[in-house]
Parts: C-alpha cells; sequence; structure tokens
C-alpha cells in the first residue's frame, strides 16, 4: 500500500500568476485549465509516478485518518492535517463527522495517455522523450473549483509545515504575469502526401472496412527566439482559443494545447461526456456563422459523422451507468475558428466503475479514431507517416476520491523551446473531398499556433 500524504491552504492569488511565479524551479508541470469554469489544476514537480490508484492511501496530517485513494467514501471520517501556518491547513470549523471541509482537497494525479500506446512504431523524437507513466502526483498543486483557490503540497512522509509556508509567501508574492509575441516559421507538410493518405482512406472506406477514419496531418514549427512552456500556456489561457488548456512537461520538452473535446467528468456517481465531430468555419459576422452552422446541421455527411460519435458513447455508457441521457438532436458549438456539432451526454455511474475505467472503455472515440474503432487505429497504423503520441490522446485528472476528468489533446504540439510539431485532424467519410479537408485542419492549426501570440 502506497502512502500519500497532503496537505491544503487557501489562497487567493491568481492561479496562473502563482503558477508562473513558482514554475522556475520545478522541470516537471502539469496542467489541466478549464477557460469556460473553475475546474483548474496546475501541478508542479513530481512526488511519485503510480500505475494505479487501486493500492493507495492518503492523510492530511500526522495521526489522523486514511483514506483510499479512488475508494469512492472516506475512510474514517473527516481528515484532520497538522497545524500549518497558523492553522490553515486545520479542520475547518464547524466540519462535521463524514464530510470533509471546504480547505480539505484529496491529492490531485495527472494522467497524460498516447493515442494509440501500442503502436508500434517510433514517434519522433520529442513525443518519444516523454516517459510512459499512468498517474503522476505531483509536489505543489495549484487549484482552482467550486470550493475555492488552494495551495496542496504532496509528500511521501509527513508534510513539513515550513514548506507548505514558503510556497504560501511565494504564491502571495507572485507579480503578474506578462504575454510574449514568440515570431515562428510554419514549414508546410507535403499536399502530395495528403492527397495519397485521403486516397487510402477512402479506398479503405470504399471496400466496406471501415465507415469512417479520422485523418491528421502534422507541421514543422521552428521559433525565431527561444521560448518557454510558461509563454504558451500564458498566450493560450489569455488568448482567444476556448477549451481547456493542457500541458505536461517533462525535463526541457512540453506537450501542450487548447482542446474543445471533454471526454469523461466523474464528480460522485455524476458522468458526463461529450459527442463532438462534424465541422465548418466560423463566419465573418454572426450572421453568417449563423447560416454555416444551419448548412452544418442540415449537412448529411457531418450528420452521419457525428453519428458514429453518439452511438458509441451512448453504447458505453450503457453498459456501465444508468439514467443515461444523450439526447437525439446534437447542437453547436461555436470556437474561435470553427464551429462543431455537440451532443452532450450525462448518467449515473454503477458502482465499483472508476473515472479511469471510463477514459479507458471511451477512447479513442470515433471523433479521433473512426469506425469501427479498432479497424480505424490499425488503418492509421499504415496511412499515417507519424506515430501520434499524445495527440489526441485522453489527458486529464483524478483526485483521491475518484473524481475527475479527462479531454481529448485536440489542436496540440509538442515543443523544445526552440522548435517542434504541431497536429490537427478531421474526419474522412465516404464522398469526402481532399481539398475541403486539407482547408479544414488549417483552420484548426490555429488554435495551437496562436499559443505563440499571434
Amino acid at each position: 500500500m502506497t502512502r500519500i500524504y497532503t496537505c491544503n491552504v487557501p489562497i487567493e492569488a491568481d492561479l496562473v500568476d502563482a503558477f508562473c511565479w513558482l514554475q522556475k524551479g520545478f522541470t516537471d508541470q502539469f496542467v489541466y485549465y478549464d477557460k469556460a469554469r473553475a475546474c483548474r489544476y496546475m501541478g508542479l514537480g513530481r512526488c511519485i509516478a503510480l500505475p494505479s490508484l487501486r493500492d493507495v492511501e492518503y492523510e492530511c496530517g500526522e495521526g489522523s485518518p486514511l483514506r483510499e485513494v479512488a475508494a469512492g467514501e472516506a475512510a474514517g471520517g473527516v481528515p484532520a492535517c497538522g497545524d500549518v501556518a497558523g492553522g490553515a491547513c486545520g479542520t475547518a470549523a464547524g466540519a462535521t463527522e463524514g464530510h470533509m471541509p471546504a480547505d480539505e482537497q484529496p491529492p490531485v494525479f495527472f494522467s497524460f495517455n498516447r493515442f494509440d500506446a501500442t503502436n508500434p512504431a517510433p514517434a519522433d523524437e520529442l513525443m518519444a522523450s516523454f516517459p510512459h507513466l499512468r498517474f503522476m502526483l505531483p509536489e505543489i498543486v495549484l487549484i482552482e473549483n467550486e470550493r475555492g483557490r488552494f495551495l496542496q503540497v504532496n509528500s511521501l512522509g509527513p508534510v513539513y509545515p515550513g514548506r507548505v509556508a514558503r510556497f504560501q509567501r511565494m504564491v502571495a508574492a507572485a507579480p503578474a504575469r506578462a504575454s510574449e509575441i514568440i515570431p515562428f516559421t510554419l514549414q508546410p507538410d507535403s499536399r502530395a502526401a495528403w492527397d495519397a493518405e485521403m486516397e487510402a482512406a477512402l479506398d479503405a472506406i470504399d471496400a466496406g472496412r471501415v465507415q469512417k477514419v479520422v485523418l491528421s496531418r502534422r507541421q514543422r514549427l521552428v521559433a525565431e527566439r527561444p521560448f518557454s512552456s510558461k509563454d504558451l500556456l500564458v498566450n493560450l489561457i489569455d488568448g482567444d482559443a476556448r477549451g481547456t488548456v493542457l500541458l505536461y512537461r517533462y525535463a526541457d520538452v512540453f506537450f501542450c494545447g487548447c482542446t474543445p473535446e471533454l471526454l469523461v467528468r466523474k464528480q460522485g456517481g455524476a458522468v458526463e461526456s461529450m459527442c463532438l465531430a462534424g465541422t465548418c468555419p466560423v463566419g465573418a459576422t454572426p450572421e453568417e456563422s449563423a447560416a454555416l452552422a444551419d448548412e452544418l446541421m442540415a449537412d448529411s455527411k457531418n450528420r452521419a459523422e457525428h453519428d458514429y460519435v453518439v452511438q458509441l458513447i451512448r453504447g458505453v455508457l450503457d453498459r456501465v451507468c444508468y439514467d443515461v441521457d444523450v439526447p437525439a438532436t446534437p447542437q453547436i458549438m461555436t470556437l474561435s475558428h470553427v464551429q462543431h456539432l455537440f451532443t452532450p451526454a450525462r448518467a449515473r455511474v454503477l458502482a465499483g466503475i472508476t473515472l479511469a475505467d471510463l477514459m479507458e472503455d471511451l477512447h479513442p472515440t470515433p471523433a479521433v479514431a473512426g469506425t469501427p474503432v479498432g479497424e480505424a487505429k490499425m488503418l492509421l497504423r499504415v496511412i499515417e507517416p507519424y506515430n501520434r503520441g499524445f495527440f489526441a490522446g485522453a489527458c486529464g485528472f483524478v483526485d483521491g476520491d475518484g473524481d475527475g476528468e479527462f479531454s481529448v489533446a485536440l489542436r496540440t504540439g509538442v515543443f523544445d523551446g526552440e522548435s517542434g510539431w504541431v497536429y490537427a485532424g478531421c474526419g474522412i467519410v465516404a464522398g469526402s473531398d481532399a481539398t475541403a479537408e486539407y482547408e479544414e485542419i488549417n483552420l484548426k492549426l490555429r488554435t495551437i499556433l496562436s499559443a505563440f501570440g499571434a
């Protein structure tokens, strides 16, 4: 049994400012930052990496009751932290037996998973530099959720109060962040190679091997000056990209982006997912955008592509959940550069099903692989000239109570501080046009390119 000691103290500082101020002292960095809602977790350093959370327990101070990670309910009532910084990490006044006080947060584990972890093709040198780890617990986590803002300190031994107090002082002193524009050159990929990949995909569809396959493109980016993970993070969070900002830095290589696609969210017994497939541009005016959205809703090709995703997600939820609610008609999700067909999915999870179980059952969906999913993945190993690595993988967090969420890592790139690769993809079905799909990917690439401040 692995034991983790965790301590939380409330903070008032802006999370991003605090992260930017602290990050120079840590090479390992993890971010899951929803721009639209208070679901923001920013980790620094690594306390431990684990293949599973099933044999892990944690406590919030020396001598406090233990809680099993992902056990679903508290073991032994309310954990009580040791005295830190004048009692800020102690049990809140008014807390009752069996209810965790507002300033107690379970330890937060980050998890970044590859699109096709068993793909035998070698990844590029940047993706290949990341270790194959499952759940990563940082030393420090900055948290903003529905309960407030917190500084979390994790350790494999009792948390030293002076360390928590020192980080509190540093967070309180964090200056306002500044954004940087990073000029870059984007090296075009081969249009002839894309046409050949499209032909191979359409041949497989015509032969009945798959009904849909999701092809992707990557382009080489070279910056005019060195840049940091902090630079791209700030531009993604403060820029016009919509969705959830992801970052995983290991040593001097980092993967980041801003994705619109939630894979699965679990809070207690409540589960949410998202069916996202079918794309059109955003117009120059609200009226033009509305007209394009109407065309998207009426387009049989895009509706069929979307329905493949709906069928898979509904099927998974029907198997491991109850009270499943997946509307019959999609909605429109409008982003900065594109619009998508979008269907929310909600359910109540069966006892014993964990967030990791849900993530593994749902990923990859037909929105990022194709359908049938297994056959589409095998086809992509042949057609695509590279191993995707984390692009289109499932990335997110899970806390010690088994709650958390994963998003699909779309509109992302991998970088070493001087250059890197940027990725985007699109769904191919019978009748897809190579030029139209190529241009759709160009639109989607604008999101990760916005990380450079242009």
